[in-house]
């Protein structure tokens, strides 16, 4: 999601969420959650995150200090891009944001120290719908840009993908 930039001597002004815009595309536009993530050292990976349903949730994600590596994973099981993954780069300096529809797994890697990610999200967190799959599982072939500097151990153990499995969306 690229800004559109009015510009005038003061600098610039854009929006970053239109919820008319979004519905018209089909987005889920409830914002019931937003939060920061904030990362130390570069290399830090974050992910691969979901919720189940009936707690699953879209995602807009904004990375507002330093630069990200994102990841979203398509685990909807009756999608065409089924398993397939897609990747970018979001940063303060090019302030892209990514939508993430309900039944995609998110992770990012940080590109540079002290570097702060905003989420909004469409539901709560839900401790017992949240899971998550490996980063580094071979059913999805992504390539991170850097080597790991930091991961919780839960994100490092979480497990292999299995399909259809309990983690696909339906």
């Amino acid at each position: 999601m690229e800004l559109e930039r009015r510009e005038d001597s003061r600098g610039f002004f854009a929006r970053t969420w239109c919820a008319q815009e979004a519905e018209a595309h089909g987005l889920n536009v409830q914002v019931a959650q937003g939060n920061i993530s904030f990362n130390r050292r570069r290399g830090a990976l974050r992910g691969m995150h979901f919720q189940l349903a009936p707690h699953q949730e879209a995602r807009l994600i904004r990375c507002t200090m330093g630069s990200i590596h994102d990841v979203i994973i398509d685990l909807r099981a009756h999608s065409g891009t089924f398993m397939r993954h897609w990747s970018t780069v979001l940063s303060a300096d090019n302030r892209r944001a990514v939508y993430l529809p309900e039944g995609f797994a998110h992770g990012f890697q940080s590109l540079e120290d002290d570097t702060e990610v905003l989420y909004q999200m469409s539901a709560a967190y839900a401790p017992e719908a949240n899971v998550g799959v490996r980063w580094n599982d071979a059913a999805f072939g992504i390539s991170w840009p850097l080597p790991v500097t930091d991961m919780s151990e839960r994100d490092r153990t979480f497990p292999d993908f299995r399909a259809p499995g309990p983690f696909v969306s339906r």
